[in-house]
């Protein structure tokens, strides 16, 4: 009985791994802004009636595929309307038309924006997936040695993600399901520090549902919080709520904004930025590890969470971290400054949710530049949703395989 369990187990993650292999129907684009005509970074792509989506790049660039032909494509993002377009072939231009707030809209900021965010929290367990989910994601992370790449490492993963009435993420993990690495090999481009980086990330720095990171009772009395003025996100009106350090801590706190719908109080994005006045905590955040000797400065460090909600239900869609520091050998008269980003975008949802055993989990401490193969297949991402790369990183990627 035991081995007949194991083997239809297999068959079902084999029944998953192989059910994206058809995604014949591909279709690329731009986004632009219909008033100043430039590039719009980060909007949210996606087929309706379908799981499939990506978003654009630092060109306003996206690639798209499905496994039934694409006729419609819809966007989304902060302070622009939503769009829907059709598709006739296989590539489209679209304008996106920022949203100007009416005053009467604009006035909407009354309220004690400690309370909202309370109430917000007091919702999760209404507004988000009380069911296991099992979420396909692709994810990127580059290193920046001033404005020079020198590592470029990309993966598809797998998250499991346990309901979010259940406040512990234990159970929440990731997998890879593919990856692929590129590493400069200048010597002098070799960088001996370890930080936090793949997808785990999105499982650690899931604010709503790991709620020990910033929305626990505690650590909400550490701040102070402001209304702002109101956005749109899906063409809903949202409350914009910030917040700052008032209070010292054991660790390093935040700067950020929360952004609720002013409707059903669900979380849709949470930007966060690391308090840097403490040197030694922040770098506490940040590094994992580093050579004796070498001096870490900490910079700065951001995050960018993206919920989604769909059939009244939100689940996280988009992540995006972003991490500058300086490291120096004491002996050397000058620092270096680097520059590390890890994204990662929700592709689909499969069903059924099959938790990620330990023995295949991506560790919270885990590298993903040890476990990817070198860059060599140029069609490496056949049967994958991913994100655009930009026509910069194509540049460094070609130059860095030379």
């Amino acid at each position: 009985m035991r081995k007949f369990l194991i083997t239809i187990l297999l068959l079902l993650i084999s029944g998953l791994l192989s059910a994206q292999g058809s995604l014949e129907y591909v279709v690329r684009g731009s986004v632009t802004d219909a008033s100043s005509g430039r590039p719009v970074t980060a909007v949210g792509v996606r087929v309706p009636g379908q799981n499939y989506a990506t978003v654009t790049n630092a060109d306003g660039s996206f690639i798209i595929k499905s496994n039934q032909p694409i006729t419609e494509l819809g966007f989304s993002r902060i302070g622009y309307r939503d769009a829907r377009v059709a598709v006739s072939e296989g590539a489209v231009s679209v304008k996106l038309m920022p949203i100007a707030y009416p005053l009467k809209e604009a006035s909407i900021v009354s309220g004690d924006p400690l309370e909202i965010v309370e109430t917000a929290i007091e919702r999760i367990a209404d507004n988000y997936s009380l069911k296991p989910e099992l979420l396909r994601c692709f994810y990127r992370e580059t290193l920046q040695k001033r404005q020079r790449y020198i590592t470029v490492n990309e993966a598809v993963a797998r998250i499991y993600k346990g309901p979010y009435n259940l406040r512990n993420f234990n159970s929440d993990r990731s997998a890879l399901e593919k990856s692929r690495v590129i590493v400069s090999q200048r010597k002098s481009d070799t960088l001996s520090v370890r930080m936090m980086g793949g997808p785990t990330l999105a499982v650690t720095f899931d604010a709503v549902k790991n709620i020990d990171l910033l929305l626990n009772e505690k650590d909400l009395q550490l701040y102070d919080f402001q209304m702002e003025s109101p956005a749109y996100i899906a063409d809903r009106l949202q409350f914009v709520i910030s917040f700052e350090p008032a209070r010292e801590a054991e660790y390093a706190l935040y700067y950020g904004k929360f952004y609720i719908d002013r409707e059903s109080l669900m979380f849709t994005r949470i930007e966060l930025s690391l308090d840097m006045e403490n040197e030694d905590k922040a770098t506490r955040v940040m590094l994992v590890r580093k050579p004796v000797g070498l001096q870490f400065t900490p910079l700065k460090q951001t995050f960018i969470l993206n919920y989604r909600e769909q059939d009244g239900c939100a689940r996280i869609d988009y992540f995006r971290s972003s991490m500058s520091f300086r490291c120096d050998w004491k002996k050397r008269l000058l620092a270096t400054t680097y520059t590390a980003v890890n994204e990662l975008v929700v592709t689909d949802v499969l069903t059924p949710a099959v938790p990620i055993g330990r023995n295949e989990m991506f560790k919270p401490r885990d590298i993903l530049e040890d476990k990817a193969p070198l860059f060599m297949d140029s069609d490496f991402w056949k049967d994958y949703n991913i994100i655009e790369p930009s026509e910069s990183l194509e540049h460094a990627v070609a130059r860095l395989r030379k």
